[in-house]
């Protein structure tokens, strides 16, 4: 029977010239969950990549292209920021610990990979709180909530945990996002609020967080931040060109490269 449903499969994916694999269904499984596990895996060695730059002077984004062009590496998921979420990487990384757990194998490394993940989507968090100390009564404007662009789907995002953390420490949340702000709705804690766009949830804020690299967002002119009561960018996504935001006077800082338009370097 096994047998006969991978013929079948592979006879309809037949005209689409992709290659096709037949295996066992133990194997054809761990196939899916060790691909999964391995790019966010990438993502998580990048992002603590991006964080030992910070310290040492380096610049992420060069240090990513470097590693790159080694073939053997690729420049795919080399992309820093505030971590993985969705539907795919944060279930399938759960599931293969658990699998290898119930043979006795503790399956450590893996095991690192989410940690660093959750200890990275709170990055940005740790920042603001060494500059105001206190965030009560602070307006925090989050711009992205989707886990990615070009989806609705807030599943495992990073804007749940940020959020639910920047209320927790009494801050104001506004929120905007292009498409997902209805499922938000649905799940996000109830004191957050939505903007209808982006420069009303920028005027008057005390900070920008940036969750989604949106292109919307990443077409935002500089000097509309200059609305913000304070003009201080938190940019989990790298969506600006630090020249730019240089020119600009916006302080801002982004992962795994320098802080632009501060003297103190921000520690983590």
């Amino acid at each position: 029977m096994h047998r006969y449903a991978a013929n079948r499969l592979a006879a309809i994916y037949e005209p689409f010239k992709v290659p096709i694999y037949q295996t066992d269904i133990r194997s054809a499984e761990m196939i899916k969950y060790a691909s999964n596990a391995f790019l966010a895996t990438k993502i998580s060695f990048i992002n603590e990549i991006a964080n030992i730059c910070e310290r040492v002077g380096a610049n992420v984004d060069d240090v990513a292209e470097g590693m790159g062009l080694d073939r053997r590496i690729g420049k795919h998921f080399l992309k820093t920021g505030i971590g993985y979420g969705g539907s795919c990487f944060p279930k399938d990384t759960k599931a293969l610990i658990q699998l290898a757990g119930n043979v006795q194998y503790n399956f450590e490394l893996l095991k690192g990979v989410v940690q660093v993940n959750q200890k990275q989507q709170l990055l940005l968090i740790d920042k603001l709180i060494h500059k105001y100390g206190s965030l009560k009564n602070k307006k925090i404007a989050v711009l992205g909530l989707a886990f990615k662009p070009n989806t609705d789907d807030v599943r495992e995002a990073s804007s749940i945990f940020v959020t639910d953390k920047l209320i927790e420490y009494g801050a104001k949340v506004v929120a905007y996002d292009p498409v997902a702000i209805n499922n938000a709705k649905k799940i996000f804690n109830r004191n957050v609020c939505y903007s209808n766009s982006v420069d009303d949830a920028i005027k008057g804020s005390d900070a920008v967080l940036i969750l989604t690299d949106w292109d919307e967002f990443k077409m935002i002119a500089p000097e509309k931040f200059l609305t913000m009561n304070t003009p201080f960018v938190l940019d989990g996504r790298n969506c600006f060109q630090l020249e730019v935001m240089r020119k600009a006077g916006i302080e801002y800082y982004s992962v795994g490269r320098p802080l632009i338009n501060k003297k103190e370097k921000i520690k983590l």
